[in-house]
């Protein structure tokens, strides 16, 4: 039980009731307000559509604004756009010019160095200027700046040359994917061409204002798509406002995009956009509120009765008992389930402090020491049986579960606790505890009948030696000057033969003796070792070797008794199989510790447990023997589960079955069985 979280007002104790979504709510629906009781008041909601109203008319008047803002933003783009356009122009009409320049001083006869002179001066002042070469009628390049490797355009060279007459204004190439262009010129007398290669990406780098790029990105891009040289700063969202121009001529297929970085500034993002459209929900909000307020106290009479009698049917309804207490021990709240085990009225019960009249006196003094440790350990959930006192004096074995008892604020105000009665449950397993112990007793019984005949054999050898030894004694003392030596070790034989006599007469007395369970700490070897012992008369008689082996295991917490009767039918089955199968081989005992537990094994070279009874082979009646009752390992998985171990079994390798017992060792002391346990 987790939690529990109660109302305490004036002393009373209620669950908190937390109140749904809507505002009211009925556990059943006959349990709604009629027409009348839902019927909202028309005349409340006239300030509320007057609000809206005017909502409205202030967002119409701030999407007109926003539309022509962003209409004005729109013209601004495409007057930003063309500017940059002609900015482009004239750059590449700069550069135009000064190669015309230097094809008509080469046509005037200008000295060459002042002509290079000239072109470098102009590279300098235009970086965006890569190379200028000089070209002769062959085709090739005879002279450039900075060298005659500079980048150039061939086949805009061999296109020049091709001109019948020389043009006015250059001849441009196509644009390369690193964004240089060649334009050219055929110089005078067809002695040539001139061609100047510039960077596109430089020329959008240097002669782009600062304020274009802080509110722009600059493209230019080729008919597919492809972007030649671009100048931006951030990543431009695809919505965001973008203008395109075409550059072509001079740019073959050249087209200019220009994109803003984020959305106009529209009124919307204004001061006062946001103090009028605050105001606005501000008052929408206080409308709705006010109104839902309105209607949630109409509803409140109806949902606190509704809410009052659903708990009070749940209370009454739960079969399971409900006591509240104070840290003091004085009890706040009971429910009718409570009152009816106990047998005391929630009257008599409310406000009792400890000692209370239904605690066992004969447990008064634990019951008190358990009340100070429940105070003492904080909120946290406990869970103990204890017993109780009916006030007809019948006592009642319950289970509690104790969960802090939170209030509203958050304190922890007391405990809450869940009461169950398990005195039948409990009446029930120590019934079947005592059925398992007389099955566990009659399996010793039936075990001693099975080996009556060896037991019998293996007790008159004991006895035929104790008469012999006796009758020779007779014989010694009856002659004159017998020997004392020769006397005393005949009497020494014939004790060890009565106490070999008595062994057998004592563990016999032992597996058919009525007792409750003793636990103590063992040695698993020397209870294998006894049992291998008690049972070689038999095993001679079924033709099978006992073999032990295995390192050993630690202490364990077990009965004696009960594990050798566990070992004494494990070990006979073993030898009924392998006496069945016909084959000479050994029943193996093996014992060896794995993950804190010791484990016995017992392994015969019999026929096997059919396919079919693997999973049925302890259940009651359960055998693979003609003669057999079925009872053998049901009796023995009880014993060791009353160990708290395990008993599973699996096929050999080479034919026959194992039979595993798993049981935990001891590590301090010994603990009660597990049906014995009291928590």
């Amino acid at each position: 039980m987790r939690n529990a979280k109660f109302l305490i007002p004036g002393g009373s104790l209620r669950k908190e009731a937390k109140a749904p979504s809507n505002s009211a709510w009925y556990p059943w629906p006959g349990d709604s307000p009629g027409p009348l009781a839902a019927r909202i008041d028309l005349l409340s909601l006239i300030p509320l559509i007057a609000i809206i109203a005017l909502a409205a008319l202030v967002w119409a008047f701030v999407w007109a604004v926003a539309r022509d803002d962003s209409e004005s933003a729109r013209i601004k783009l495409a007057t930003d756009a063309l500017w940059v356009e002609q900015t482009l122009r004239f750059q590449l009409g700069v550069d135009e010019d000064m190669l015309v320049r230097l094809a008509m001083d080469h046509a005037g006869g200008t000295e060459d160095a002042v002509i290079a002179a000239r072109a470098r001066s102009h590279i300098s002042t235009n970086p965006e200027v890569v190379s200028i070469l000089w070209y002769g009628p062959d085709g090739r390049a005879e002279t450039g700046l900075p060298d005659v490797a500079a980048p150039g355009d061939p086949a805009l060279v061999a296109q020049i040359l091709e001109v019948a007459t020389a043009t006015s204004r250059p001849v441009y190439g196509n644009i390369t994917s690193k964004g240089l262009v060649t334009f050219g010129l055929l110089l005078a007398d067809r002695r040539g061409a001139l061609t100047a290669t510039i960077s596109l990406p430089s020329v959008l780098d240097r002669h782009l204002p600062w304020w274009i790029a802080e509110q722009y990105g600059v493209t230019l891009v080729d008919l597919s798509g492809n972007v030649l040289a671009n100048r931006q700063r951030l990543e431009i969202d695809p919505e965001n406002p973008t203008h395109v121009i075409s550059i072509d001529p001079p740019l073959h297929g050249t087209w200019l995009r220009i994109s803003a970085y984020g959305r106009p500034l529209t009124f919307l993002s204004t001061a006062l956009f946001g103090a009028i459209a605050g105001l606005a929900v501000f008052a929408v909000l206080a409308m709705a509120i006010l109104h839902r307020s309105s209607k949630r106290r109409r509803d409140t009479e109806m949902r606190l009765w509704a809410e009052t009698a659903f708990r009070r049917s749940m209370e009454e309804s739960l079969t399971v008992g409900l006591r509240a207490k104070d840290h003091e021990g004085r009890i706040l709240f009971v429910n009718p389930a409570f009152c009816k085990l106990v047998g005391w009225t929630a009257q008599e019960l409310v406000g009792h402090a400890a000692p209370l009249p239904y605690w066992d006196p004969k447990y008064l003094s634990e019951t008190e020491q358990r009340h100070r440790r429940l105070a003492a350990g904080g909120a946290v959930s406990q869970r103990f049986e204890t017993r109780f006192v009916s006030r007809d004096g019948r006592e009642i074995e319950v289970e509690v579960y104790e969960a802090p008892l939170i209030d509203a604020r958050g304190e922890h105000r007391g405990w809450m606790g869940s009461i169950i009665d398990v005195t039948e449950a409990r009446q029930a397993a120590r019934r079947a505890r005592l059925h398992d112990e007389a099955l566990a007793r009659t399996g010793r019984l039936v075990t001693l009948g099975e080996m009556a005949s060896t037991l019998s054999h293996e007790l008159n050898q004991p006895l035929s030696a104790i008469a012999s030894y006796a009758a020779g004694m007779l014989n010694l003392m009856n002659r004159q000057g017998t020997d004392l030596a020769v006397l005393r070790e005949a009497t020494e034989k014939l004790a060890r033969q009565a106490d070999r006599a008595g062994l057998i007469i004592r563990r016999i007395q032992d597996l058919v003796k009525k007792r409750e369970p003793r636990f103590s700490n063992l040695q698993l070897s020397d209870v294998i070792d006894e049992t291998l012992d008690f049972l070689q008369a038999d095993a001679r008689e079924h033709g099978v070797r006992l073999v032990r082996r295995g390192p050993g295991a630690g202490v364990v917490a077990a009965d004696a008794i009960l594990l050798e009767q566990v070992l004494i039918n494990l070990i006979r089955n073993g030898m009924e199989a392998m006496a069945e199968s016909g084959k000479d081989a050994a029943v193996t005992v093996r014992l060896f510790e794995r993950d804190g537990q010791a484990m016995i094994e017992v392994e015969d070279g019999g026929a096997g447990i059919p396919a079919e009874m693997m999973d049925t082979i302890y259940d009651a009646f359960a055998s693979t023997k003609a003669q057999g009752m079925g009872m053998g390992l049901k009796i023995c998985r009880t014993i060791i589960e009353l160990h708290r171990g395990h008993l599973t079994h699996h096929a050999a390798c080479g034919g026959g079955t194992v039979f595993t017992v798993a049981l935990p060792l001891s590590e301090a002391g010994y603990a009660q069985p597990a049906e014995l346990e009291e928590t």
